[in-house]
């Protein structure tokens, strides 16, 4: 139990080593607009879940910065997750950049703290109602930094005014981390899709860059954590590989493992097994063993038969 304090603290002073750096930089003055329209809730939610699991914080909650250049959201957060909250006092409250703890934790892109709240010199007092029925005083903010923009803030809190142990705030700061790392990779996907939506059937060189993005989602599925992530980049390349199809052929699919499928994808763009097997993390032994399973499902005697039939079961753009 720590002695109370009132004043902002970061990870690099309390006489230990800061948690691990940021997969993603994290600068201040970082600008908080939003890198695509897609919602970023969803994420935060489940790293809410995360940090309130793996810090025994009693109280977590956080959300995301909102877009929308009509109603000035790119300078504000909307706290929409909450663990442990007693109240509704909290719940939808918009913070802006620079005010409270969490709008200069945006402001200055990195993770603070103060151990009294209503107490602290160090930030603006906006907020102090909500936060006082709540009745936080120990209160830790993250921001989410992605690309240099914040997209989102992860806070814990105590209601007693004592200080955090390095502990919590280090597995704080890799919840965020984490969260950081999946929005990357989130926003990569949208991106590969945004570049695919063009193609055309009628153009062989499209389509080719339609089948590499395919590959390249399957890939990235398979890094993410987040199982809600990971399975609408799967359903993202499910929808792409459906796009080829002129119209339901009426007989049943094939139906392959998604391993199988990831290894077909980067079959089908030319990659050879040691290709396949460094894109996707393997080794080239499993690659060519999940081939040869996808051959047998396909009923196919060499792998461009494989590809083509998948292809024309829709499986593959």
């Amino acid at each position: 139990m720590g002695a109370p304090i009132s004043e902002e603290r970061t990870p690099g002073e309390l006489g230990n080593p800061p948690p691990r750096a940021a997969r993603t930089p994290a600068t201040p003055g970082v600008p908080t607009t939003p890198r695509g329209t897609r919602d970023d809730a969803g994420a935060v939610r489940s790293a809410v879940l995360t940090l309130h699991r793996t810090t025994g914080l009693p109280v977590v909650f956080g959300g995301a910065v909102s877009g929308g250049a009509s109603s000035g959201g790119h300078d504000r957060l909307r706290i929409t997750e909450l663990v442990g909250n007693t109240t509704d006092s909290l719940n939808g409250l918009v913070v802006r950049h620079g005010n409270g703890l969490g709008g200069k934790a945006m402001a200055m892109g990195r993770p603070l703290w103060v151990s009294n709240y209503p107490c602290s010199a160090s930030i603006s007092h906006d907020y102090d109602k909500p936060v006082g029925r709540e009745g936080l005083l120990s209160i830790l903010a993250v921001p989410i930094v992605v690309r240099r923009r914040v997209r989102g803030v992860l806070y814990g809190a105590l209601r007693e005014p004592l200080s955090l142990a390095d502990r919590v705030v280090g597995a704080a700061v890799q919840t965020a981390r984490d969260l950081e790392q999946d929005i990357a990779v989130q926003d990569r996907a949208d991106e590969a899709l945004a570049r695919a939506r063009p193609a055309v059937p009628e153009s062989a060189a499209r389509w080719e860059e339609v089948r590499a993005v395919h590959a390249e989602l399957r890939a990235l599925a398979e890094r993410v954590e987040d199982v809600p992530t990971r399975d609408r980049l799967r359903e993202a390349s499910l929808r792409l590989a459906a796009a080829g199809l002129n119209e339901p052929t009426g007989s049943p699919r094939p139906v392959l493992s998604p391993r199988e499928l990831d290894v077909l994808a980067y079959v089908a763009i030319g990659c050879t097994n040691a290709e396949a097997a460094d894109r996707l993390g393997l080794l080239p032994e499993t690659v060519k063993s999940y081939l040869r399973s996808a051959m047998r499902k396909l009923d196919s005697h060499t792998r461009l038969e494989a590809v083509t039939t998948a292809r024309r079961a829709g499986l593959l753009p």
